[in-house]
């Protein structure tokens, strides 16, 4: 049993005029909320192993915050960013099997069909959101498409 924890990016700045999408920065909701789902996840006693981040200024940013309430450093794989749910699938496919309990951190509207894939759980998914699931498999590798279950979804609305 493997635990998946798939995460939008906080909240980010469409202010800054000339800026490419990949360079968008969080805006002040974005800097809020990513430190507060962080220490959310923390208190409850999730216990992320490894994180897994979208090359995006937003969601780096928002992979750091979960990286420091765990203690951890963030690994950033390019594929994320503006992945499809099968390639963030994929992702968490390739993931080390000593790895019980991941995050991956990305963009809508992948990480939310990756929900839908994994688990079958049709889910609103705005900024910030996590979706923790129980995949139920020994590998990554066997990770497939109806394999999880959701365990929880949390909004910064909560």
């Amino acid at each position: 049993m493997k635990t998946l924890l798939l995460a939008r990016h906080a909240k980010s700045d469409w202010g800054i005029h000339g800026l490419s999408d990949h360079d968008r920065p969080l805006n002040g909701r974005g800097r809020r909320d990513a430190p507060d789902m962080a220490g959310r996840l923390a208190q409850e006693a999730v216990a992320v192993e490894r994180i897994v981040s979208s090359t995006a200024k937003r969601a780096a940013a928002t992979a750091d915050e979960y990286a420091a309430a765990f203690g951890l450093t963030v690994v950033e794989e390019p594929a994320l960013y503006g992945a499809s749910a099968r390639t963030v699938l994929e992702v968490a496919a390739a993931l080390p099997d000593d790895v019980a309990v991941a995050m991956l951190v990305g963009h809508n509207p992948g990480m939310r069909d990756a929900v839908v894939e994994l688990t079958g759980a049709f889910v609103e998914f705005p900024t910030c959101t996590v979706a923790e699931c129980a995949v139920d498999v020994g590998s990554w590798a066997e990770l497939v498409e109806g394999s999880g279950r959701m365990l929880r979804l949390r909004t910064p609305h909560d």
